[in-house]
């Protein structure tokens, strides 16, 4: 969950006694690992269970965890996240052996249960979903920031390294999503499922860079993350998603390299662990500061083992996709963890206990196969890999060892499996366990389903029939439906409109149902043309802009049918300032939904063009009234 002890360096001085503490910290722990100070006689599982609460009624963010958190002050395992809707708890850390994951799930549907009947009394649902469909932009602006002055303290300094005037965010799938953003809070939109092993320090490099590997199949399959904002982007978003939302870098005329702080890697590690941190010191600024009161190297002196309070800080402010853990064990001895970050939230427990017995497995059982498999793929391979996986998830094709060129779901089925059961039987692990958890990674694969592709079918699929708010409603409707059966995803049924069974736009902003996809024209344009571009493209309304992309005017259907019919058979060339609405009526994209419906009433106007500043950056018509309307009366009707 983090160190919450935390604060911005406000000092050089504060500064210099941190770095002093972080570099004391790398060289004891370079002693332990020298001197046979940790744990290495004992496997361990351990998970950290991310969510996103709704409101019960319009599915959409509910900003009540710290309300929550008050009322479970007896839950410890339960703990706040970066945004207001996001909640987090921690599962016990038990052996890799027998029937440590079904205990693993049950332990979960439990605190999940006992945190449910909280939310009730607030009339909020929990939702594990690697990117909430409903989410919104101005759901992650800093008002939803939760609470606590480490998540401030983390979110200046972050902006504090920013190199341009602005994050951005470009991602292209099926749609593209290009924006920009002021505040990295935009990376609360993205839940986890968090897996961590407990590894020996002698096995840490082979089962490091074998989680590298394991990073993209095992994400193809888990994929669960496709729709960010109402746009349909990479099959596991979450990966661009937490990249660029806290990107500080910056284009620029030249090509000095700069790395990001959340990333796959650049290379396999090659010595031990240090590898990692050493890295990770030299490349990224400490962002957070901690007063440190331990001196690691003291404690070694006297034979103590130190929390090295300073490099894990940093650590959590650098976010690799498979992070590198340092922990203390009940017993008293150090330990070593990789912590798998990939996995999204979701769709049900079962199909998160499934993805983390796959990879657990995976990484057990191609440790006995492979010693070292920089033998057998290259490290660019690997991160070629994982972010085709990213993109394309169960469709992907990877190059696998020895150039091997396979499918995500060939090599699922035809390789990872039986090596996941392999190492698996390894541990002792139920046999009823491996058949039940691996199971439902075969059905995802030979049905080629996973929550991905089965929320990109059913978007694209509601979106012909519905407005796009209320597919979203739906889709996070049906999540919430099959996460209480417990039905894995690969056996979940393409919704219909009829499963809408409650939708109450009246809460809507602007922002959330407005057209931003415009067919515009300019104030020199022939009239002609606008009149063939509406025929052409069936719109009634056409916002004429500037070429800075600022609104000046509108030409409607019945303003250019008027014109024709006045000038008919005339030789003289008009243009669209000609005949074009100067003095409109406009919205912001924060207007609610019945404020631009009175709107349109008291001024009997067809549409309003929406503004930021003087930038178009949509429209909302009549029509779209109209679409919500029709479902609403459907409702009725079937009530």
């Amino acid at each position: 969950m983090g160190e919450q002890r935390v604060s911005l360096v406000s000092d050089k001085k504060q500064m210099q006694k941190f770095l002093k503490a972080l570099l004391d910290d790398v060289k004891a722990m370079e002693y332990m690992l020298e001197n046979g100070w940790f744990e290495d006689n004992v496997s361990r599982i351990g998970a950290e269970q991310e969510m996103v609460l709704v409101d019960k009624n319009t599915f959409k963010p509910a900003t009540n965890a710290m309300e929550a958190l008050d009322l479970m002050k007896d839950k410890e395992w339960v703990e706040t996240e970066l945004a207001k809707f996001n909640l987090e708890i921690n599962l016990t850390p038990r052996k890799f052996e027998g029937s440590c994951f079904s205990e693993l799930e049950k332990e979960t549907k439990e605190k999940l249960t006992s945190i449910q009947k909280v939310l009730d009394t607030l009339d909020t649902q929990l939702v594990l979903t690697g990117i909430l469909p409903t989410i919104h932009r101005h759901h992650v602006e800093m008002e939803n920031l939760t609470p606590k002055k480490r998540y401030f303290a983390l979110m200046e300094a972050i902006r504090d390294q920013l190199l341009g005037p602005n994050f951005e965010l470009n991602i292209v799938g099926i749609d593209e999503l290009i924006m920009k953003h002021t505040s990295p809070l935009v990376e609360a939109v993205n839940t986890s499922f968090q897996v961590h092993l407990q590894v020996s320090p002698t096995d840490f490099v082979q089962k490091y860079n074998i989680s590298q590997v394991l990073a993209a199949p095992i994400m193809a399959v888990a994929a669960n993350s496709p729709i960010v904002f109402g746009k349909r982007l990479w099959h596991e978003s979450r990966i661009a998603m937490f990249q660029q939302s806290i990107d500080t870098r910056s284009s620029h005329d030249h090509m000095r390299e700069r790395s990001a702080r959340v990333s796959f890697g650049k290379d396999w590690i090659h010595d031990s662990i240090l590898d990692i941190y050493r890295e990770d010191i030299s490349r990224f600024r400490v962002l957070l500061s901690s007063d440190v009161e331990e001196d690691s190297l003291a404690l070694l002196k006297k034979g103590q083992v130190p929390k090295l309070r300073a490099l894990q800080v940093h650590n959590s402010t650098v976010y690799r996709w498979n992070r590198p853990c340092y922990g203390i064990s009940d017993n008293g001895r150090p330990h070593l963890r990789i912590e798998n970050r990939v996995l999204p939230s979701g769709p049900t427990v079962m199909d998160e206990i499934a993805n983390a017995v796959f990879w657990l497995g995976a990484m057990e059982g191609l440790a006995m196969e492979v010693k070292d498999v920089r033998d057998r793929m290259s490290f660019e391979d690997a991160k070629d890999n994982f972010v085709k996986a990213a993109k394309f998830g169960i469709d992907s094709k990877f190059t696998w060892f020895d150039d091997e060129k396979i499918s995500a779901v060939d090599l699922i089925l035809e390789k990872l499996i039986p090596i996941s059961r392999k190492g698996l039987l390894s541990k002792g692990i139920n046999q009823k366990d491996i058949d039940r958890f691996l199971g439902i990674i075969k059905g995802r694969a030979e049905s080629h389903m996973n929550g991905a592709r089965w929320l990109l079918r059913s978007y694209t699929d509601l979106i012909k029939k519905t407005n796009k708010d209320a597919a979203l409603t739906l889709l996070t409707s049906q999540i919430a439906k099959y996460q209480k059966s417990g039905i894995p995803v690969h056996e979940w049924e393409t919704p219909s409109l009829s499963d809408l069974l409650q939708y109450n736009p009246d809460h809507l902003m602007v922002s959330e149902f407005m057209n931003t996809d415009l067919i515009t024209v300019q104030k020199d344009d022939i009239v002609e043309l606008v009149a063939e571009l509406m025929d052409w493209q069936k719109i009634r309304y056409c916002p004429v802009e500037d070429n800075k992309g600022n609104l000046i005017g509108l030409v409607t259907s019945r303003h250019i049918l008027r014109h024709l019919l006045k000038y008919k058979g005339s030789k003289k060339t008009f243009v669209v300032e000609d005949i074009m609405i100067e003095k409109l009526i406009t919205v912001n994209e924060k207007t609610n939904i019945v404020e631009a419906l009175n709107l349109m009433n008291d001024h009997k106007i067809g549409c309003l063009p929406v503004v930021s500043g003087d930038a178009l950056i949509g429209i909302i018509t009549e029509s779209d009234f109209i679409a919500i309307t029709s479902r609403l009366l459907d409702r009725l009707k079937t009530s």
